[in-house]
């Protein structure tokens, strides 16, 4: 009668063992969220031409989980890249696709893409790739030449020298072409601009003809510092082409390199301890003043060569230029916040004969409240 009882105990045991295993199962089950499966990741569309357009790619992925899988956002690392996908929900078990659309334009050579989905699913994040290899269209005349200026087409308008030293003579040459219909004969207005030399080569061109505008840029004879921009205007046929304008930039630097070291170490030394000036928050309209001490800690005389101020800034030279050992000095910079709002930053560069520090830029800084409008 025992061992009856027994095996009987041990069918309720096993049953409710059972029972147990099946509400652990059915309670997982139901805490599966969705999951998003590709069929692959990767896709790479091989060589294709830069002519033949944009190129695309469907990654297609299943709902492989037990809940509604929501795509939320898909991002592409490059504007090149297009990304579409599913809108709505997917039930458990349904199917979609990412499509992504890949412009070859501008883009000769290797490319890889990074395309991140993010959705609901237990893996959240995703990482899709494009990658190939576009080959180059060949170019027109119009690609190599982009600037129309009359009957000229150039490569760009804008002749860069760079860092320049200001005992230096640099030049620098823009390529360009004729698109008349008959030769033309190309000069330029440079008058007020003795620091500047232009020619070309050739004077008069043919039709389809090459040429080179050729800027000579004497920064002795310019005689300023810093950043500097100026332009000047070219003739087509001895009369002025509408809107032809060329501008030439330069960063007028002094020439430090053959200091020696006993020269250095008797150099001067300009110490301005607060560059930033933080004037918290104001109205518009209110004039912000700021008074900068500096001194010269050096050993020989420190010479402002120039206070250049940003947009927005007005400054006040200092009463000396020269600045002896020792001494201390100051310039005062103001800020007109007239038509400002929200967060605002105004810089001023000054430029000395420092061989360390040649240029320190200041700054004035803060927030300009503006009236609401009624």
């Amino acid at each position: 009668m025992r061992f009856k009882n027994l095996d009987k105990m041990k069918k309720y045991l096993f049953v409710i063992i059972l029972a147990t295993l099946a509400l652990v199962q059915t309670a997982y089950s139901q805490t599966i969220g969705s999951v998003i499966t590709f069929k692959k990741a990767v896709h790479d569309f091989g060589t294709i031409k830069e002519e033949d357009g944009k190129v695309t790619v469907s990654f297609d992925f299943a709902n492989t989980g037990k809940n509604p899988l929501i795509i939320q956002r898909v991002i592409t690392s490059c504007d090149c890249a297009v990304a579409d996908w599913p809108k709505e929900p997917l039930i458990p078990s349904a199917t979609g696709s990412i499509k992504v659309e890949f412009n070859p334009k501008d883009r000769p050579g290797n490319f890889e893409k990074l395309v991140t989905v993010y959705s609901n699913a237990e893996t959240s994040t995703v990482v899709l790739i494009i990658r190939g290899f576009v080959k180059e269209r060949a170019k027109t005349i119009e690609d190599i030449y982009n600037r129309t200026l009359g009957d000229l087409r150039f490569k760009n308008t804008h002749a860069s020298l760079g860092r320049i030293f200001s005992n230096e003579i640099k030049s620098d040459t823009i390529e360009f072409i004729s698109v008349a219909k008959e030769p033309v004969k190309i000069g330029a207005k440079i008058v007020g601009l003795p620091y500047l030399g232009v020619r070309f080569v050739p004077e008069t061109l043919k039709p389809q003809e090459k040429g080179l505008l050729i800027v000579t840029y004497n920064a002795k004879i310019r005689n300023d510092w810093g950043f500097v921009v100026d332009r000047f205007y070219l003739t087509q046929n001895d009369k002025e082409i509408n809107g032809a304008m060329i501008n030439v930039s330069a960063s007028i630097e002094e020439n430090f390199t053959a200091l020696t070291d006993a020269q250095r170490a008797s150099s001067p030394i300009i110490d301005l301890p607060e560059p930033n000036y933080e004037f918290g928050t104001v109205e518009e309209g209110q004039l912000i003043e700021k008074e900068f001490v500096f001194t010269n800690v050096g050993k020989t005389d420190l010479i402002i060569r120039k206070i250049k101020a940003s947009c927005g800034c007005t400054t006040l030279e200092p009463a000396d230029k020269i600045i002896k050992p020792g001494r201390t000095s100051s310039f005062k910079a103001s800020v007109r916040t007239n038509g400002f709002s929200g967060r605002i930053a105004k810089s001023i560069t000054v430029i000395t004969n420092d061989p360390v520090n040649p240029t320190v830029v200041v700054r004035l800084v803060g927030n300009v409240n503006s009236p609401k409008k009624q």
